[in-house]
């Protein structure tokens, strides 16, 4: 085995492997190379090289999301490291454990006209869990800086000064670590390193002080007594569970809560809770209400006494809009990290897991009886009943597509959305219970959505399907630029040439504008993107087609598999809109 030369860069490894930090994802460079060589020399560790620092990033994020442990993202200096930037805001919004490694120039070299070389020291604060910028090393390019920067010796000794350094860099180390287990957020490790790059050594020369401390998340000591007591008198609760990990909230917990006349348990997609009485179509409840003549009276009637949310954030605009308007008495959000005033009238934050709340609250209160549930899963039916007549009238469109495309995922698959018109779709339909979803929904961007996905891909023993549109698909083309996607890997590209859904948003008008700097118009061939990378390739625009396509496409094959569904980009904005006034 071979170490480097440079004591950080045998430090920050050792760091990481005491942690149990498994996967490495480097992207390509030189400053990092004394990093590079530290873990891929190590057996130890799985690296990955995917050369586009920002797919890198939300590669790297996709295992995070399915390990739930952290990912090491390692690059050079400059321009590099800002390419990690947006999946680093898409993990610290959604509570994702990234060890983000960059290397640097020297201090003395940054703002001198070195190449590769900006000022990269607390450059992802507002979006970080926590910063660690390590001292250069004293005894590596020794001489380098008595030349340039005697002041970093302090007066002392080589010898001295490089203890300080370790001990100082030992505690930054430190404490980076204790935040990324303990926070499950991205944490920044900025390294400089003085050339030569790529000495190594048959044996380590550091032997790093490690703290690894036991994680303990803060006592939850709240009485629920009175909680409890105005649980159980409130006629009207709603809970509302935005994004959610599968399998986290006990079955007997979402019995209480289904079974109750007073609750209305609000899911989505991306919230992986089923049961028969739960409302997993939030906007189908919504919308005929804010088309109805008889509006005020039927959301007074909606309106709770209590709203319990739980989970992460929350895609339906329409539940936003509605409880921001006709607020609860009381908002109460239970998660162990944080909570989000996302309706302005956030009174309590239990900060323990859901099944420790229930636990407690269930212990002390007992359903109440009220009609509230009743009459509002008899009209969940109604729109139910009249969705499927909706779908079976219209034609060849986003929505009908998705209709198909859903009642035939197989079973135990892994699914992955991208953001925009692809999550809001899928809330509109039923997914079988066994199919774990998944969206970036921390800050809902497009841009990442598949290399998230090939990542995530990797730790899931099940096959996985992204749905895509056609903009998100583009954006994040180099994706597939990696040798690590599965050959059971599937991905749907709906594609109605543009940004379909800015045709939905109120102002819009159909002009040169609008088509080129909103909807974004464009007739790019998808087809030579699948040759290239190395992907089997389908294109289907009908039914008829798309059902026959979807048949053969779950099928085993040596290659993963593109099916690109060309929709009609002018009609699909009217039948989504059109559905909402039917079911009114």
């Amino acid at each position: 085995m071979k170490y480097s030369s440079i004591p950080t860069a045998q430090s920050v490894v050792y760091h990481c492997k005491a942690r149990g930090i498994k996967n490495v994802i480097i992207s390509p460079g030189s400053r990092n190379a004394p990093l590079t060589i530290g873990f891929s020399e190590d057996p130890y560790f799985k690296c990955f090289s995917i050369v586009d620092e920002r797919c890198a990033a939300f590669f790297a994020l996709g295992i995070a999301q399915q390990t739930r442990k952290p990912v090491v993202l390692l690059c050079s200096s400059g321009s590099a490291l800002l390419n990690y930037y947006p999946a680093i805001s898409e993990a610290f919004y959604s509570d994702i454990p990234l060890v983000v490694l960059t290397a640097d120039r020297p201090g003395y070299k940054v703002d001198i006209g070195d190449g590769q070389t900006i000022r990269q020291e607390n450059v992802f604060k507002n979006h970080i869990g926590y910063t660690a910028n390590l001292k250069q090393d004293v005894y590596h390019a020794t001489d380098k800086i008595k030349k340039y920067a005697p002041e970093q010796l302090l007066g002392l000794s080589p010898s001295d000064a490089q203890a300080r350094v370790q001990h100082y860099n030992d505690g930054e180390l430190n404490q980076a670590f204790k935040e990324v287990l303990s926070q499950n957020c991205p944490v920044h490790i900025n390294v400089p390193f003085e050339e030569p790059l790529y000495d190594v050594l048959e044996h380590a020369t550091v032997a790093p002080k490690v703290a690894v401390e036991a994680i303990e998340n803060d006592p939850w000591t709240d009485d629920l007594k009175e909680v409890a007591k105005i649980w159980s008198t409130a006629a009207r609760k709603i809970v509302l569970v935005g994004v959610n990990y599968p399998n986290t909230i006990m079955e007997s917990y979402l019995k209480v809560l289904g079974e109750d006349p007073s609750v209305i348990v609000f899911t989505e997609s991306t919230s992986n809770l089923h049961h028969d009485n739960f409302f997993a179509s939030i906007d189908s409840i919504i919308a005929p209400i804010e088309k109805s003549d008889q509006k005020e009276e039927l959301f007074k009637e909606l309106q709770p006494d209590i709203v319990l949310t739980l989970g992460g954030l929350i895609v339906s605009k329409k539940v936003k809009a509605f409880l921001r308007s006709y607020s609860p008495s009381h908002h109460w959000h239970v998660d162990a990290k944080k909570a989000y005033n996302t309706f302005f009238c956030l009174k309590k934050h239990f900060k323990t897991d859901p099944n420790n709340f229930f636990k407690e609250l269930f212990s002390l209160s007992s359903p109440l009886e009220s009609t509230y549930h009743q009459k509002w899963a008899k009209k969940r039916r109604g729109y139910e009943l009249k969705r499927q007549a909706f779908i079976s009238e219209i034609p060849f469109s986003d929505m009908l597509v998705f209709n198909d495309i859903i009642k035939t995922i197989p079973q135990e698959y892994q699914l992955q959305l991208a953001n925009s018109s692809t999550v809001r779709y899928a809330q509109l339909f039923d997914l079988d219970t066994s199919i774990r979803v998944f969206c970036n929904r921390g800050t809902s961007g497009i841009d990442g959505s598949t290399s998230t996905a090939i990542g995530a891909a990797l730790y899931d023993n099940s096959p996985t399907l992204l749905i895509t549109g056609d903009l998100s698909f583009l954006y994040d083309s180099n994706a597939m630029w990696n040798r690590y996607i599965r050959p059971d890997f599937r991905i749907i590209v709906i594609n109605n040439n543009g940004g379909g859904i800015f045709r939905i948003l109120p102002g819009r008008a159909e002009t040169e504008n609008f088509e080129t700097f909103f909807e974004t118009t464009h007739q790019l061939n998808i087809e030579p993107l699948a040759t290239m990378y190395g992907f089997e390739y389908g294109r289907v625009s009908d039914e008829d087609a798309l059902k026959d396509a979807l048949e053969k496409f779950y099928r085993p094959s040596e290659r993963p598999k593109i099916l690109e569904v060309s929709t009609p980009r002018l009609i699909n904005d009217k039948i989504l809109l059109n559905y909402f006034d039917f079911i009114s």
